[in-house]
């Protein structure tokens, strides 16, 4: 057999690559794969074969979510987490509500917490023994995972995140926590997540939802495991074998008043109910949750209750009564035995939901692993001092279209491999550059493997936030960027990246905008980069056409100026999240003028663009240089006065202009609910931003050392908010 045709039998064809146009073929010498890059191939082309030396072996998993509304426990909960007659092997116990105080959003610290975490141990399975996996906790999310102590050896490769999709994607009263881990050679994830509540508010849902997918990722990892044939790096929840997601998603019923549903309830016609389920509805359109499954639904809906009853709600709002608290699965080998609520439990507006699976996970045989591993390894040999590394990509050169602030586009690259061995690929950081690419360029995947025959498709995405819009804005930066496509053992290949970005007043400065008389999208991209130069500032009016500088910048006056107009009596002001599009509409209208009148959208949508234009500008409200003396100040007002009265005449007007608008939405805190330390907590960092290369480092300490810093910074802020200024 010659080496062409073992190639084949040992890297078989992946993917086909028919209709891949050919563009530069990358080939090199026959460098030695060598050291940890050998390990990496063999460890890549041990993981593609994981079937041949794994079996399938059944666990059972216990799922359960419940809503406590902010209650305390009255007692165990065996009812809701040992009324099966079997012990499972693993529980993945998630809460909602865990606390409702205004504390909870300020301090990380949670009596609840630890409350519950005591009970829900207490009330494990008592034909087991258990021990924690790991827990997190993000305000009133809560997540437990525990395995039988026979297990624990086979956990590994833990890793925790947390997404807040509250306001601006900070404030953690709704999002979600997760947590994944290896359960002998499988990679389960688990979700747990409280999704934006109300009726109307199902596209709400759906975008927490989808927040949630892209912004989770697992990064840091304890507890390695031994013998894993593939190094993990940064990973998503769609990159597991078992992903289970549970939560109150919060769906309702579309189209039925309260009587409605409760007429039908006392029917029990369920059927009906359910043909008004919002969530079946927005996962058939494949608006959210593609691919994952439910049981069926053979019980009373979840939600509401008279706490302490089993009553349905009988308050004034009499909310209407919905499957709130649901459980879904994704991935192979799953089978659903049970789905049901708990009706005994009554602390709460919401049952506790609870879900049990038989789970296969792949169990390894060392013994055959090892024989394939040294297939895998002799074969390499071969085909290494036969064959060189050889690909195709479709294009290098990618344009993107005009790119807006906030508004990311994505453009796709195909990497083919055309050779007779497997390639291995990444995108590698040019010299004197600290990165493979400009900050406002991503590339996913940067890195990986590729089969002969098999190809990779790389999403390229520009994405202009706060942290680039001002370089770009300014001149300093244009949307140009060279990738450098490295080859391990072949040549470099070389991608070029353009785009047009459209100047925005966010990311611009304070300074330049005080300046700008006209919608900045009237100027050309010189006269920004001209309106951002002090120099040209001074004792020019040919830009701006002004001779004195506004007080404040006027987008800060329009956006406040239309929260005003929608009504700062809103509940749940700064506290809920705007939808995503109605913030492009306000930042167009910002940068255009267009439409003349405001813009149509909710308040919500309003106060998040306030925060993002604050959070964009290129130098705090309170200049970096003097961060430091507000932190030591902070526990005095006199002193805090005194900084203020220092700072630079525009931002010193921004400073006074926003605390007023602050103080105005908190005289209205009897139908907002806004609470003075929430508001500095959430403002505090637009006015005290961290300066550039501030790092505390990681762990524990770092952690402990960033919460002071937090509370520092809304202890400075909460005084203006509190006390009128001298007049």
């Amino acid at each position: 057999m010659n080496s062409a045709s073992e190639s084949q039998e040992c890297l078989a064809s992946v993917d086909g690559v028919d209709g891949v146009p050919r563009g530069e073929v990358a080939t090199g010498m026959a460098t030695p794969i060598v050291g940890r890059d050998r390990e990496s191939v063999v460890n890549y082309q041990m993981s593609t074969k994981e079937d041949q030396f794994s079996d399938i072996q059944n666990f059972t998993f216990f799922v359960g979510t419940y809503n406590v509304n902010g209650q305390s426990p009255t007692g165990n909960v065996t009812d809701w987490l040992a009324q099966d007659e079997d012990p499972p092997d693993l529980y993945a116990v998630g809460f909602q509500e865990l606390d409702l105080s205004k504390e909870a959003f300020v301090f990380p610290e949670s009596v609840k917490e630890d409350e519950w975490i005591k009970v829900v141990t207490s009330s494990l399975h008592p034909d087991a023994n258990y021990t924690m996996v790991k827990h997190i906790r993000l305000v009133g999310m809560m997540l437990l995972v525990f395995v039988k102590k026979i297990h624990y050896d086979h956990i590994c490769n833990i890793a925790v995140d947390t997404v807040g999709t509250g306001i601006m994607g900070k404030l953690g009263n709704k999002g979600g926590v997760s947590i994944r881990f290896a359960f002998h050679s499988t990679n389960v994830c688990i979700v747990n997540s409280h999704l934006a509540a109300h009726v109307e508010e199902y596209e709400r849902r759906n975008q927490d939802y989808h927040d949630i997918c892209s912004r989770t990722l697992f990064v840091h990892y304890e507890k390695g495991c031994a013998d894993s044939t593939l190094f993990l790096g940064q990973r998503r929840i769609k990159d597991h074998d078992c992903i289970f997601w549970l939560g109150d998603l919060n769906y309702r019923l579309n189209d039925l008043d309260c009587s409605e549903v409760k007429d039908l309830l006392e029917e029990n016609n369920l059927e009906a109910l359910q043909e008004a389920d919002q969530f079946y509805h927005q996962k058939h359109q494949r608006k959210v949750f593609v691919g994952y499954e439910e049981g069926d639904i053979t019980f009373l809906p979840t939600y509401k209750y008279d706490p302490g009853t089993s009553d349905w709600d009988s308050s004034e709002k009499s909310r209407a009564p919905a499957w709130t608290d649901r459980i879904l699965w994704k991935g192979d080998h799953i089978a659903q035995t049970a789905y049901r609520s708990h009706m005994k439990l009554k602390v709460s507006d919401h049952k506790p939901v609870s879900a049990v699976f038989r789970t296969g996970m792949k169990v390894i045989d060392k013994i055959r692993r090892q024989k394939i591993k040294e297939d895998i390894m002799k074969k390499l040999d071969m085909l290494e001092n036969d064959f060189l590394p050889q690909v195709t990509v479709d294009t290098t050169d990618i344009i993107f279209d005009t790119i807006k602030f906030i508004e990311p586009q994505t453009r796709g690259l195909i990497i083919a491999n055309t050779g007779q061995v497997p390639v291995q690929f990444a995108f590698i950081t040019k010299p004197g550059e600290q990165s493979y690419s400009r900050p406002w360029l991503t590339a996913e995947p940067s890195q990986g493997f590729i089969m002969p025959g098999a190809k990779c498709d790389v999403n390229l995405e520009v994405y202009v936030d706060k942290k680039t819009a001002h370089s770009l804005n300014s001149g300093e930066d244009k949307l140009y960027d060279i990738l450098v496509l490295h080859l391990m053992g072949g040549k470099d290949i070389f991608i070029t990246v353009t785009g047009t970005y459209i100047k925005s007043c966010f990311g611009a400065s304070i300074d330049a905008l005080v300046h700008l008389t006209v919608p900045i999208g009237e100027l050309s991209p010189g006269q920004v980069a001209s309106l951002e130069s002090e120099d040209s500032r001074k004792g020019s009016t040919e830009v701006d056409g002004r001779d004195d500088p506004y007080p404040v910048p006027k987008e800060l006056w329009f956006l406040c100026d239309l929260m005003s107009s929608l009504g700062l009596s809103q509940e749940n002001l700064f506290l809920q999240p705007g939808m995503r599009q109605e913030i492009l509409i306000v930042r167009d209208w910002l940068d255009t003028g267009m439409p003349v009148d405001r813009p149509r959208v909710s308040i919500h949508s309003a106060a998040e663009s306030l925060l993002i234009f604050l959070e964009s500008v290129a130098q705090p409200v309170v200049p970096y240089t003097m961060y430091e003396r507000c932190l030591e100040s902070s526990s005095n007002y006199l002193q805090c006065k005194q900084i203020v009265s220092q700072l630079p005449t525009h931002h010193k007007h921004v400073f006074d202009y926003l605390t007023a608008f602050l103080r105005e939405v908190i005289s209205h805190s009897a139908q907002n609910g806004i609470d003075p330390k929430i508001l500095a907590t959430l403002f505090c960092g637009l006015f005290l931003r961290d300066p550039p290369g501030t790092n505390l480092g990681t762990g524990l300490r770092a952690k402990t050392n960033q919460q002071l810093l937090e509370r520092k910074k809304a202890a400075f802020i909460y005084h203006f908010l509190v006390n009128e200024p001298d007049v």
